[in-house]
């Protein structure tokens, strides 16, 4: 009597369940995409729309902020450069934080506003979160950590940069 092994790997049953798991995988950065690309929107126009904050001295003013953790961070030239014009620094940053955000929500060039957000991340990391100690209850590494994926990844889904690589896959196909 002869027995034989099956050799066969193939499992119809397995076939929705990987399917269904790509189909997500394809939709997991979504969520982050939408909290980040909504918390930067609300971080750049709460800090427009804050006169104290636009202020190079007093209570809340960035100008009063970076002049208090200008000796404990890690990186004390940066914060030199940005009390040269505080003002001007803030609105640097509000506007950046609005470009990132909306960048990120509709998906516009994503990968450069995640470095941007990214980057803006780090720059508050290394300035005005570096003293928090334990380092974990500042929020600003956490952030940065965030954006590293979509820096990696980009916004395949629901976005414009998806829109116009189809535009473009369409147009080079059709020629």
């Amino acid at each position: 009597m002869t027995h034989g092994m099956r050799t066969d790997t193939y499992t119809p049953h397995l076939d929705d369940e990987r399917g269904r798991r790509d189909n997500l995988a394809r939709y997991a950065l979504l969520p982050l995409r939408v909290f980040l690309g909504v918390t930067f929107i609300y971080a750049g126009l709460d800090k427009l729309t804050n006169s104290a904050f636009m202020k190079s001295s007093g209570a809340g003013s960035i100008g009063e902020t970076m002049r208090s953790v200008r000796d404990s961070s890690a990186i004390p030239a940066l914060v030199d450069m940005a009390l040269k014009n505080p003002v001007g620094f803030g609105y640097a940053i509000a506007l950046g934080e609005l470009a990132v955000g909306i960048g990120t929500l509709i998906g516009l060039l994503a990968r450069l506003a995640a470095l941007g957000g990214a980057l803006i991340s780090f720059s508050l990391w290394m300035t005005v979160s570096w003293a928090n100690d334990p380092y974990y209850y500042g929020n600003d590494l956490p952030y940065l950590m965030a954006w590293l994926p979509l820096v990696l990844a980009g916004a395949p889904m629901f976005s414009l940069d998806a829109a116009l690589r189809t535009r473009r896959r369409r147009r080079t196909a059709g020629y």
